[in-house]
């Protein structure tokens, strides 16, 4: 231990002082942008993606062909953008109502903590200690939360194949989207959604502890990570792609009738597909539709 490491453990605790956070923004409060960003980068990305698709970008990276799009979903383009706003007006109106009763985020008493955690863990240095406070419980407990949210929509999702009723009700209108496109991600019967996605995201914020920064981070990169699973591209230079198992092309195998009672875990992991014996071990849809592409070639030529 360097001296110092020991003349920082053997000081008295430092005195604090705590006061309110500043927002991100002076013109509205952090626990609204935490509202906002969601929708914010839902519609950017969805738009990119729509983009791509208009234009025909990345066809080789395609899962599924054009023609498929049109021919085999059974709900327009209109009406999956009706429903994903619905949704979303019911996300930001309970969203509301989970934050009045939040109190304020107070800072003031960083280098307390820091000396707390560090007569904890006497054996790091302090430097060390410090960027562990800042950085790597922040970055844990935004891990837990995924976790969570991970957890309870397996359970939901499993369930709402598992009971006809279930299914009939309200889950079978996301699979009217066969070809899922980014914006479709969050097309749902409105109760689903309410139940599955807003409710989920708010307990597991609640239940991980998240401070309001890192809720906006958790809200925001759990909904481009669930318009990135439904983009229906399998893009090998997207980080998204690379870093999860559970990405565009698992999903998509649920989305298919070969595979629509396996893959059920999303957005983030695939454990409790791994874990329960549900995960797909087939061929993917993008297989099938490379090998369906080289047969016809082989036959024209």
């Amino acid at each position: 231990m360097n001296r110092f490491n020991e003349s920082f453990l053997a000081s008295p605790p430092p005195k604090y002082e705590l006061q309110e956070r500043a927002p991100l923004m002076s013109l509205m409060p952090d626990k609204y942008i935490a509202l906002l960003s969601p929708f914010v980068i839902y519609w950017v990305v969805s738009t990119l993606f729509h983009i791509v698709d208009t234009y025909d970008l990345f066809s080789k990276y395609r899962i599924h062909t054009p023609e498929e799009v049109k021919s085999r979903n059974k709900v327009s383009i209109g009406e999956v953008i009706r429903d994903v706003l619905i949704q979303q007006v019911i996300q930001t109106v309970v969203g509301i109502v989970f934050t009045y009763f939040d109190p304020p985020d107070y800072v003031g008493m960083e280098d307390y903590e820091i000396w707390m955690l560090a007569q904890r863990l006497p054996f790091l240095p302090v430097q060390l200690v410090s960027y562990l406070y800042f950085y790597g419980i922040s970055f844990a407990k935004i891990i837990f939360a995924f976790f969570l949210l991970d957890t309870w929509q397996y359970f939901l999702h499993r369930a709402m194949h598992n009971y006809k009723y279930l299914y009939r009700m309200f889950h079978s209108r996301h699979h009217r989207l066969y070809v899922p496109y980014a914006f479709g991600a969050l097309y749902n019967h409105w109760f689903e959604g309410l139940l599955m996605d807003t409710l989920g995201a708010g307990l597991a914020f609640k239940a991980a502890g998240l401070s309001t920064r890192e809720s906006i981070v958790f809200f925001t990169f759990s909904t481009l990570k669930t318009v990135d699973d439904h983009c229906g591209y399998s893009l090998p230079f997207d980080p998204l792609q690379i870093f999860f198992q559970n990405n565009a092309a698992y999903h998509d195998i649920h989305h298919q009738q070969f595979g629509i009672k396996t893959n059920f875990s999303q957005p983030f992991f695939i454990v409790w597909d791994k874990w329960l014996g549900t995960q797909y071990k087939g061929r993917s849809s993008r297989d099938r539709y490379a090998e369906k592409a080289a047969s016809v070639e082989k036959k024209d030529n």
